[in-house]
């Protein structure tokens, strides 16, 4: 399987990784706008919202080269966001400090950034997928998911519902953040994400 690097993936993203020893990351591809290479959706009190990563376009536009823009302050923004969506998600709090110290590392690329993020959630959710950056650009391959999980799209494979902070306002809602499906199921995260 091949995945384009996320922000904060979605959970049919993490059912990939979860359901496979071993994912490539594509870390030969031009950054595209608009996917969820630099953006994530949560649920909050005013309906689904996303959340984005501001970058800085210099000469390369290789995925791995993308800079973050660190000169705004979207990191308060986003932090502020998520404290709002889920303080009373019943595992929020045993996430937070490690997840928002993680943020504050201020990493200077967006790759390093999902990166860390990735590995994260990977290790609380509890899967330990191979994840190696890919070495060159194939415009096909097999197993490609680089422009199937993304936000313009539905999930790739719909999350049986879980318990959701918003749910008795919007009902279920379906295409967020992993980081919804862990604060609100913690530990039973993984059960979620298997076939």
């Amino acid at each position: 399987m091949t995945l384009s690097t996320a922000y904060f993936p979605p959970v049919d993203y993490f059912a990939v990784l979860a359901n496979n020893p071993s994912v490539y990351l594509e870390a030969c591809e031009s950054y595209r706008k608009q996917t969820w290479r630099n953006r994530c959706r949560i649920l909050t009190e005013g309906g689904p919202m996303d959340l984005r990563v501001p970058v800085v376009h210099g000469p390369s536009r290789l995925i791995t080269d993308i800079r973050v823009d660190w000169s705004t302050p979207w990191l308060r923004q986003t932090q502020y966001a998520i404290d709002t969506a889920y303080y009373s998600s019943p595992f929020f709090e045993y996430y937070r400090d490690e997840l928002f110290s993680l943020m504050d590392r201020q990493r200077p690329l967006l790759w390093d950034l999902n990166m860390d993020i990735i590995r994260f959630f990977c290790a609380k959710i509890g899967i330990a997928p191979r994840i190696e950056p890919t070495s060159c650009w194939l415009a096909e391959v097999d197993g490609d998911l680089r422009d199937i999980i993304n936000p313009k799209r539905p999930p790739v494979r719909a999350c049986r519902p879980y318990w959701q902070v918003f749910r008795e306002r919007y009902g279920f809602t379906d295409g967020l953040s992993v980081m919804d499906l862990l604060f609100n199921e913690g530990p039973e995260s993984l059960g979620y994400l298997m076939d």
